[in-house]
């Protein structure tokens, strides 16, 4: 995996992370206000829905990384080594261009919505639009990332675990091992 991968995958699992916890924080935080003092934050609802959004958007180049789409592979299957290269490529070129009309469609929402403003916050709807062509921008990112492998050999990028999930593996092979 070269550097700029690496980083770029980096960056996009921590933009994850942070949007999850903010919106965990901000709803957990809302549930025990409401039932401890009776008192609910205004603004929590929307914003956890908002993080929810981008979270989506974000998160779906990771998705598609490890092939967690839906995706119907039998009459590939059917075909010839060559014929099923040959629909992978037209599958990827009609993600690519699936990507970029969704590109110009969330650029267009965007300047429809720049004066509209979010009923609690305030904040103009262009910031949540911004999502979509963001999203889908780094959709085609983690395609092209992947595109050789998938074309060659339908292989998906491997997920990488964290250390403490292998170190669980490893003390489970040993253990076994003794056995």
């Amino acid at each position: 995996m070269n550097t700029f991968e690496r980083y770029f995958l980096a960056a996009n699992k921590w933009a994850l992370v942070l949007l999850l916890s903010a919106m965990a924080v901000i709803v957990f935080a809302n549930v025990s206000l409401r039932y401890l003092t009776n008192f609910s934050i205004i603004w929590a609802e929307e914003v956890a829905r908002y993080l929810m959004i981008w979270m989506t958007f974000l998160g779906a180049g990771m998705a598609l990384r490890a092939g967690g789409h839906v995706a119907i592979g039998n009459f590939q299957e059917l075909l010839g080594t060559n014929a099923q290269r040959m629909v992978r490529v037209f599958i990827l070129l009609l993600l690519v261009a699936f990507c970029a009309i969704m590109i110009w469609m969330g650029k267009d929402y965007m300047t429809r919505a720049r004066f509209q403003m979010t009923p609690a916050t305030r904040v103009s709807f262009s910031y949540i639009y911004a999502a979509m062509p963001i999203g889908f921008t780094l959709l085609i990112v983690h395609l092209g990332l992947i595109a050789r492998s998938f074309v060659l050999e339908n292989r998906f990028a491997e997920v990488e675990a964290d250390a403490a999930s292998l170190a669980v593996d490893r003390d489970a092979g040993l253990a076994a091992n003794r056995d």
